[in-house]
Order: structure tokens, then sequence, then C-alpha cells
């Protein structure tokens, strides 16, 4: 399993129409073929110490292995997402990881 987690964070400003193009495109990305189970979501309400609520919305997509998080990357509707959707968030962290088991 290889997990691909994605935050971002929205450039002020955003119009309700863009809000709905990056959300858009957003979802588009869990239409890849390679991606076996993906969830878009917002901070949730919890509060403590050592939680980053300071990101607008999460991408979490989970692969067979790291050769689908490739087909991924490589696959012309991400191409289209990073072209069109870039100019809505002012920052973007992405964490992988892969299982420990075999």
């Amino acid at each position: 399993m290889f997990i691909h987690s994605v935050y971002f964070w929205e450039r002020e400003g955003l119009t309700r129409a863009e809000r709905d193009e990056w959300l858009a495109g957003l979802r588009s990305l869990l239409t890849i073929e390679s991606v076996r189970h993906g969830w878009l979501g917002t901070p949730a309400a919890t509060d403590r110490p050592v939680i980053d609520r300071g990101y607008s919305y999460a991408l979490v997509v989970a692969f067979d292995d790291e050769a689908g998080h490739d087909v991924y990357q490589d696959h012309p509707v991400h191409d289209v997402f990073r072209e069109r959707c870039a100019k809505f968030w002012k920052k973007v962290l992405i964490y992988d990881a892969t299982s420990l088991e075999a």
C-alpha cells in the first residue's frame, strides 16, 4: 500500500467560482484508475497542541504500490489539475508513506 497525503493552504481572496473550480479539480484526481481509495476533506475540529489545522483542504489517496502512484503523477488528469488549479493555493505539503508490511 502507498499513501499520498496532500495538504493545501488556500490563497486569500478566492471567489466562490474559483473555490468550486478547485474542488472539482481535486475531486477529478480521485477518478484516476490507479487510485484504490481516495478522500477529500477539511481540518477536523480537534484541538490539541500537536495538531496543525492551518490547512484548507486535505487529499488522501491510496494506491496498491508506488507504481500506482507513479501512474497518478504522470496522468493527464493530474497534469490538468496542476495547470488549472495551482493558482488557488499558496502552500502545499505532501507526505507519502508505504506500508511496513510486505
